[in-house]
């Protein structure tokens, strides 16, 4: 699996059959808080925060994303956390 890649940010609610009402309602929430977050340069001006799911597994995963260079400055939960859960779940 391989989600360090930074693409640029896009904020649309992709339909998704699968998603209920109340999830649909839930990311447009955490999409709203994210931009609050990200226009009050509270994380500095050369930062952004990114929330994004890996399709894959369907985890939810938080960067804290360089603005000019797209570098991954923090991860949450970290790479090789999310490398241990899917080696995990293979063996079982």
């Amino acid at each position: 699996m391989d989600i360090s890649s930074i693409q640029p940010v896009s904020f649309a609610v992709p339909e998704t059959p699968n998603v209920t009402p109340q999830e649909a309602a839930q990311r447009r929430e955490l999409i709203q808080a994210v931009k609050a977050v990200n226009s009050s340069e509270i994380l500095g001006q050369h930062n952004e925060l990114v929330f994004l799911v890996d399709s894959a597994n369907r985890r939810a995963i938080l960067r804290l994303v360089d603005r000019k260079t797209h570098e991954v400055v923090l991860q949450l939960p970290p790479e090789y956390v999310l490398r241990l859960a899917d080696d995990l779940n293979r063996k079982l």
